[in-house]
């Protein structure tokens, strides 16, 4: 399973990527912006909040572990994630700050409802910012609303 993963990451940072520079900027945020949506959708606490900053805080005021105990608690409820995302814009004010906005559509099924189609659906506008340290970049601050 993690070598479909792998390999599902690979094609979708080739097609992400066009005929750009791999190794770009602009390329490198969007592959960590993919990488942090195959993880939500393997419900993989871990491997989101890898891509999140030590320091990182949001405009609601949560720390990394507040954010790990929010995707723990979704990933209980919800006992499928399924993602569609969509970059609407990045930018670099400085060499080592990306600014990106995403549209993030959420379709989680409930872990009770099993065996029933009652899902649950939701679309959110993602504002981050990502900081350049140590040749990786994560993701330093968010704000998010409920389109």
């Amino acid at each position: 399973m993690r070598n479909f993963r792998f390999a599902w990451f690979a094609c979708l940072t080739l097609l992400l990527s066009g005929c750009g520079d791999p190794d770009s900027p602009e390329q490198r945020v969007r592959s960590v912006i993919a990488e942090m949506e195959i993880a939500a959708e393997a419900r993989d606490v871990g491997d989101v909040t890898q891509w999140l900053a030590p320091d990182y805080r949001d405009a609601h005021g949560n720390s990394v572990d507040d954010i790990a105990r929010a995707l723990r608690g979704y990933f209980i409820a919800n006992q499928s994630v399924h993602l569609l995302t969509r970059i609407q814009e990045i930018t670099f004010p400085n060499e080592d700050e990306a600014r990106a906005t995403v549209l993030v559509g959420m379709v989680g099924r409930d872990a009770d409802a099993a065996n029933a189609w009652d899902l649950a659906a939701e679309l959110y506008e993602f504002e981050i910012a990502l900081l350049y340290s140590d040749e990786e970049w994560r993701v330093s601050w968010a704000e998010w609303r409920r389109n």
